[in-house]
Formats: structure tokens, C-alpha cells, sequence
């Protein structure tokens, strides 16, 4: 039953709303052809149009701090409000009714990931410096972590950081970088003890990302866009007081961020792509294209929504865990599991449905559009971990299976 204290928090967010934004169209009433049919999950702007949406989301964070929403788990403090987990989820779907610039630059991994990070690990006059601006919007953070020979398996990193006095010096190349071109600091998981066991030789550093030496590089995707990076550190160095923890303890400072990941990337129905999710938009797809009649089609049609039913109240379990007090526990990584999953599939299912009219642009409403989901649906299944690291960990960790026999050259690999 939701306490009075919810009940006087959902109506001061509706009345900061109101006064700040307009109502949001309702994406799961289908009116075949009328409206955006976008289906993007990764942004394919133009530069100029991108900028602007970056700009957008800025503008929109900094109301949202000024009013008391813009970190409402955070410390008091640093701006925030101190108040629970289920508070920001009622703010969220309070906010979902509303038409509002996407914060997605600067929340999922910023605000959801790193900024918790810094909180955590970061010496006091750090943690004053980039918190506040951060949830205001006036910074951005992107995550220095994957490199080119360290992905899902973190622990091998090999960009080195040297200490010369009161600084550190990088040296290496990380890779499937989020929003490093709009990002103002990275924080970057380094190798400081080449003899230690690789968990144990792992350092992380706050790195201002206009510092000299720092060059992001975009790589462009099948779906248009550049969202990823490469980044490369070249001689960058870096004042002792922008470590994270302690020297040679980053991979606790990197569970931290791994931890706040899997809670961030497992919510569905989110931005157009929950349109994708939609048995009303599904079945009018169906209808719009004379495919409802093919039983098959509507066997698989259902199986999904199964799945995603099954999803929405996993995730439902969590959030009563959350009002309960009590953290979730394995439910986010199932949930983060099953969301790139869902999408997956319902991208594969639109694709038989629609057969070549998802790969011609033919100018037919809600067809071609399909095709920037089915491109990202390699990426779905990669970010945030992969699926079989995944799997590794709900088996092992959850389940209680043995852990899978490693081969010698496995073994040489991991020394």
C-alpha cells in the first residue's frame, strides 16, 4: 500500500511538472500512421542535431536539480533530496507522462554509474567538485573501462598508469566509450602493478577528459550513428587526488560501478523502443501489413509478450524488495538479461513480419523504421555485460553450478 509520504511525493513531482513541461502523448495508443515511428536505440543524428539534444538534456537536468528532482537519492549535501530508491522510481514514472528532453547522455552512465562511484571512493574535495555539476548537468561522464583486449573480462586491463611524485601518467587505449565526445571526465580503470594478480593490480583515476594527451575518436555503427568511441591516452597525466581508492584496489572501485550498471541497463518500455514491447503496437503492425491471419506469426507473437509480461514483474519483485527495504538481488541481472533479449527478438519477429519492407525505405509508415532496432540488437546483447557473461554469473553465483573447467590455454590467457 503506498504511505502518505509516497502519496505527498508523487504530487510534488506532478506539480513541478506541470509547471515545467507538457503532458506526453500516450506511445502505446496506436493510431496506425500517425506520429514518430521511430524505433532507434542509438542516436543517429546529424553533429549539429545531436548537439542540440545534448543541450536539451542539460537544460532539463539543471531544472530538475534546482527543484529538488535532479538527484533525489543523493546526499543532501551535494544537492540531492537523501531520499530512497523507490522515490526515484515513483519519480520516474511520475516524469513518464510528461514530454520531456531525454537525460539519457548523462544519466544512464554519468548520473546512474559514476557519479554513485565518485561518492563512494573519491577524496571529499573530488567528490564537491564534479557531484554537483554532474547532476546539474553542467558535466557529462563516460566510463574508461573496455579496451581492446579487456571487454567483458575487465581484470585484464592494460592501459598503465606510472607514478612520477604527486601525478600519474596513462598510457593506453580504451574502446566502446559511450558519449565520450560530449563528456567532460572519464573514470578509467588502469594497470599500476603489472606483478600483482590482475585483479589486484588495478587502479582507477577520475580523468578530465580536455586534459592534454586524451583524443576520443568516434566509431561509427551499422545504424548511422556514433555513439561508441575509441579512446586513446597518450602520456595523460593525472594529480594523484583524482584516484579512486587505493592504489592497486581499483577492481572494488570498479565493482561498485559494475553494481549501479546492472541496475541501470534493465528496465524496459523506455524512449521509442517501448513501442517495440507493445502487444498494441505488434498486433497493428500485424494488421497493417495482412499478417494476422498467419497463425504462426501469432504463436510467436505471444511467446514474447510472455516473456516480457514475465519481465515487468520481475522487475516488479525488485521494487517491492526496494519499499521493503531490502536490495534486489538477482532479479536486475536477470532483468538486464532478458531486456536485450526481448528487444531481440521482437526486432527478429518484426523482421519476418515485414519481410524486405524493413530493409527498402519504401516511405510507408512504421515498416522501413524498424531497421535501426534490428542493427542495434548485436549491441543489446554486448553492453552492460555480455550475454554469456551473464549467464557465467546467474549460474555460478545464483544457481550454485560449478564454475566451467578452464582449458590450459584458457589458463595461459589468464596469467
Amino acid at each position: 500500500m503506498e504511505s502518505d509520504d509516497m502519496r505527498d511525493f508523487a504530487a510534488e513531482a506532478r506539480r513541478f511538472l506541470d509547471a515545467h513541461a507538457a503532458k506526453a502523448p500516450d506511445r502505446t495508443a496506436v493510431t496506425w500512421g500517425e506520429g514518430d515511428d521511430s524505433m532507434a536505440y542509438f542516436s543517429s543524428l546529424p553533429p549539429e542535431e545531436e548537439r542540440e539534444f545534448v543541450q536539451r538534456a542539460r537544460e532539463w537536468q539543471r531544472i530538475r536539480y534546482e527543484n529538488g528532482f535532479g538527484w533525489i537519492t543523493g546526499p543532501v549535501e551535494y544537492g540531492g533530496r537523501g531520499l530512497t530508491p523507490v522515490h526515484d522510481l515513483l519519480y520516474d514514472a511520475v516524469e513518464s507522462e510528461y514530454d520531456v528532453a531525454d537525460t539519457g547522455v548523462l544519466g544512464v552512465i554519468g548520473l546512474g554509474m559514476i557519479g554513485p562511484t565518485i561518492l563512494a571512493h573519491a577524496q571529499p574535495h573530488i567528490r564537491d567538485r564534479w557531484l554537483p555539476a554532474m547532476y546539474r548537468g553542467d558535466a557529462i561522464a563516460c566510463q574508461l573501462f573496455s579496451e581492446p583486449g579487456a571487454g567483458s573480462d575487465l581484470a585484464s586491463v592494460a592501459t598503465r598508469a606510472v607514478r612520477e611524485g604527486d601525478d600519474w601518467v596513462l598510457n593506453g587505449q580504451k574502446v566502446w566509450t559511450s558519449v565520450a565526445q560530449h563528456s567532460q571526465i572519464g573514470l578509467a580503470l588502469t594497470r599500476t602493478n603489472p606483478d600483482a594478480p590482475k585483479h589486484r593490480g588495478i587502479t582507477a583515476f577520475l580523468v578530465p577528459m580536455d586534459t592534454p594527451g586524451v583524443e576520443v575518436r568516434p566509431l561509427r555503427q551499422m545504424t548511422g550513428g556514433a555513439d561508441f568511441n575509441e579512446v586513446f591516452l597518450t602520456d595523460v597525466r593525472i594529480p594523484d587526488d583524482h584516484r579512486l581508492g587505493e592504489v592497486d584496489g581499483g577492481w572494488t572501485v570498479a565493482l561498485t560501478t559494475l553494481m549501479n550498471e546492472r541496475a541501470t541497463v534493465g528496465s524496459e518500455g523506455v524512449g521509442p523502443v517501448g513501442a517495440a514491447l507493445s502487444p498494441d503496437h505488434l498486433s497493428a503492425l500485424m494488421r497493417a501489413t495482412w499478417t494476422w491471419d498467419d497463425r504462426a506469426l501469432r504463436a510467436r507473437l505471444a511467446e514474447l509478450l510472455v516473456d516480457v509480461l514475465a519481465t515487468e514483474h520481475l522487475n516488479a519483485r525488485a521494487l517491492r524488495k526496494l519499499r521493503g527495504g531490502v536490495a534486489p538481488g538477482p532479479e536486475m541481472s536477470v532483468s538486464k538479461l532478458m531486456y536485450g533479449q526481448n528487444l531481440t527478438r521482437a526486432a527478429h519477429f518484426v523482421s519476418d513480419v515485414l519481410g524486405p519492407r524493413i530493409i527498402a525505405d519504401t516511405g510507408q509508415w512504421g515498416t522501413y523504421a524498424w531497421t535501426e532496432l534490428l542493427l542495434a540488437t548485436p549491441a543489446l546483447r554486448i553492453l552492460g555485460g555480455t550475454e554469456e557473461i551473464m549467464k557465467n554469473i546467474l549460474a555460478e553465483r545464483v544457481l550454485g553450478l560449478p564454475k566451467e573447467p578452464v582449458t590450459t590455454a584458457a589458463k595461459e590467457v589468464r596469467s
